[in-house]
């Protein structure tokens, strides 16, 4: 594994999600009750941020068409997406919120 610093966990202490890059790969960061998580940062319809969607119960909504997309998984709940967002494995060390991208 290869585990990229991606944000301090103080980054996300008011916040359910921030978006970030990882050299060229856009990421969002979730802060949800049981853990961080992490997904591609592009809606699978179209190209909009998911970190500027809305976070509620486990689930992200595109800001743009409203899919809504499982968190955890990636699994896209609501249309107008059909493929599931890329997830990625996180873990935290010494304040900070590691990504790896290479298991994706």
């Amino acid at each position: 594994m290869t585990w990229h610093r991606a944000a301090a966990l103080e980054d996300l202490e008011n916040r359910h999600v921030v978006g970030i890059e990882i050299g060229e790969t856009p990421v969002a960061i979730y802060r949800l009750k049981d853990g961080y998580f992490a997904t591609h940062n592009i809606c699978t319809h179209q190209h909009a941020l998911m970190s500027d969607g809305y976070v509620e119960d486990g689930c992200v909504e595109c800001p743009l068409h409203q899919a809504i997309f499982d968190i955890r998984s990636g699994e896209a709940l609501e249309g107008p997406a059909r493929e599931a967002l890329k997830t990625y494995p996180v873990k935290i060390e010494n304040g900070a919120i590691f990504v790896d991208l290479a298991t994706a």
